[in-house]
Order: structure tokens, then C-alpha cells, then sequence
């Protein structure tokens, strides 16, 4: 799989070693699969949000809806 870090891919891993943990300690201490910690942090398109929740909960984050602005959004894809 090609690398396309995201800011969430970005903020899971600094996170990680912040936290002083492997890829491996993560994924059991958040009760997911190693291979889905390393799609996480590298960006993976299609990643299931209660397994990213999951791992998000060890520090203390969630993911929820952000506000944008959308004439902004409309405007740029006419």
C-alpha cells in the first residue's frame, strides 16, 4: 500500500511515540489488529471509526464532525 499520510495518520503516530509505544503495544492495547494500526498510520482511505475510536480513546481523542464552511466547499468545485 502507498504511504498517503493524512492528519489523522500524522497525529495517530506522533501520538504513539509521544506515548513511548510500538506499533504492536498500541494495537493490543487498544484492542485492535496490528495490521490495522499500520493502515492507520499510513494513511489508509477506508479504515473502519469505531476500530479508529478505539485507538483514539488511549489518549483521550475521539472523532466527531467538524463544522466547514460550505459556500467555500461549493465554490471550489464549480
Amino acid at each position: 500500500m502507498k504511504e498517503n499520510l493524512t492528519p489523522l495518520s500524522k497525529h495517530i503516530k506522533i501520538k504513539r511515540k509521544q506515548n513511548r509505544l510500538t506499533q504492536p503495544e498500541l494495537a493490543l492495547k487498544a484492542g485492535v489488529g496490528l495490521r490495522f494500526v499500520r493502515d492507520l498510520e499510513q494513511g489508509k482511505t477506508t479504515l473502519r471509526i469505531d476500530k479508529v475510536n478505539d485507538v483514539l480513546r488511549l489518549f483521550g481523542e475521539t472523532l466527531g464532525p467538524v463544522a466547514l464552511d460550505r459556500d467555500l466547499l461549493l465554490k471550489q468545485d464549480a
